[in-house]
């Protein structure tokens, strides 16, 4: 009970002094001493995982000062980057991509081949943060020397792909891994931007998912080089060769792939270690295949050309909200469109106008 002098709480003697350290005898580590771009180049050739680490996130940074050090590192890597094989993974959440990965991934380990896995997860719409918790859902494959887990996340790029994918994978290949692996968030468009990246794309589908008619309406599937139903184990076995055979059947509706493959559809479990083999064959077919027709590079150089020409509409958008006149008369613009005076069209032009004329 408080005396009539100290109305409300109190606080008891001692407890408002706060140490500095809540463990004194913890040594606090000194200030990391800034990495220059030589350093980063050097390590990040020599497959050093924490230079590694800290290159991408200086590549994934919006500062001035990072972006000029990140395009050096970037130009010095190229030469030694396209030599991976790179493989995009998709599917709904819950589908079961991480363990998918995980299993894959472990296969990969046994022939003594160097994986990344670039890992894109969902960004929250209000607070814009991300939980980047494969490397929790890939146990595993985290404690191999041999492999690289880089959570990123989508934040507000297209389709949910994190806007410097494709400059991580150059430092990677450049890192020296063999096989590149790129999770997808697996919702929205983010397939059509993972898919202008990849060499080999794969759709992870659940039993019992849908039908023929389904499969139509989702163009991912279209996009798809290979199907795997997963979680085709115990009662669902039975849903699995269903959905096997509608969407086998489903493929043949489809025009054939420039690069000559015809699609296929296995069944995939994760406790039975059932379908990873098959995937690995496909796979290996595939390439020799696109190898042999040439299609392999061709499709490596009309991805280039597409990142070239999304990089410049991307700069373009970023210079044309930093224009000082369309700023200036943005907010002007929008409220006649939002009051319905204008359409958003004529307020799109009326704003084009000003970026247009000298400040």
């Amino acid at each position: 009970m408080n005396s009539k002098k100290k109305k409300g709480l109190s606080i008891k003697e001692g407890t408002d002094k706060v140490p500095l350290n809540i463990n004194p005898r913890l040594k606090r580590k000194p200030m990391a001493v800034p990495i220059s771009t030589e350093e980063y180049i050097k390590g990040v050739l020599a497959g050093d995982r924490i230079i590694l680490s800290k290159a991408i996130t200086l590549v994934e940074s919006k500062l001035a000062k990072h972006l000029e050090m990140a395009e050096k590192i970037l130009e010095a890597c190229l030469p030694q980057s396209g030599k991976s094989f790179r493989l995009g993974i998709t599917g709904s959440p819950g589908v079961g991509k991480s363990t998918f990965i995980e299993n894959f991934g472990k296969n990969l380990l046994q022939q003594n081949k160097k994986v990344c896995i670039l890992a894109v997860d969902p960004s929250s719409q209000f607070t814009k943060g991300s939980i980047l918790g494969d490397k929790t859902r890939m146990e595993e494959l985290s404690k191999s020397d041999k492999v690289f887990i880089r959570p990123s996340p989508a934040s507000q790029t297209l389709g949910g792909v994190a806007r410097k994918t494709r400059e991580t994978i150059i430092l990677c290949e450049a890192a020296g891994f063999e096989n590149i692996l790129i999770e997808t968030v697996g919702v929205g468009q983010s397939e059509i931007a993972v898919h202008s990246m990849v060499d080999f794309f794969l759709l992870l589908l659940l039993p019992g998912g849908g039908d023929e008619l389904q499969g139509i309406k989702r163009g991912v599937v279209e996009m798809a080089d290979l199907i795997a139903v997963n979680k085709a184990d115990g009662e669902r076995l039975s849903l699995a060769k269903q959905a096997q055979r509608a969407y086998r059947n489903a493929l043949h509706l489809f025009p054939a792939k420039k690069s000559g493959w015809i699609p296929k559809v296995v069944l995939c479990s994760s406790p039975d270690n059932l379908g990873f083999d098959q995937v690995e064959d496909h796979i290996k077919a595939y390439q020799e295949l696109t190898r042999r027709n040439k299609h392999f590079l061709k499709n490596r150089s009309a991805q280039a050309k597409y990142w070239l020409d999304e990089t410049i509409f991307q700069k373009l958008g970023q210079l044309f909200f930093e224009n000082t006149r369309v700023k200036q008369h943005y907010p002007g613009i929008e409220k006649a469109v939002l009051e319905g005076k204008i359409t958003p069209f004529k307020g799109a032009e009326e704003l084009l106008k000003f970026f247009g004329q000298e400040k």
